[in-house]
């Protein structure tokens, strides 16, 4: 399922327009990014959490060459399933 068809979807369930569904998910989508900008973690109860985490600077070869490569240290967005979300997929 893509963007437009979880707006789609959305609409459909919440008997909102597309416009409205939308501006709802792009919200939603918006306020996770600024949260996990600001350091904070997101827990959606059952569904799941996003949280950031810290990769340490190291170094890496370059398969081609075998050259060394500096890989500066950086935030990565992670997100571990809840249980209810885990259940749902699982049967």
């Amino acid at each position: 399922m893509n963007k437009n068809e979880l707006i789609a979807k959305v609409a459909k369930d919440t008997r909102l327009t597309r416009g409205e569904a939308g501006e709802a998910i792009e919200a939603t989508i918006e306020n996770i990014m600024r949260a996990l900008r600001q350091g904070d973690d997101v827990r959606l109860i059952g569904f799941g959490v996003f949280t950031v985490t810290r990769r340490k600077a190291g170094e890496a070869r370059n398969p081609q060459t075998g050259k060394a490569i500096r890989l500066p240290a950086s935030k990565r967005a992670k997100f571990k399933a809840g249980k209810l979300l885990k259940e749902a997929v699982n049967g």
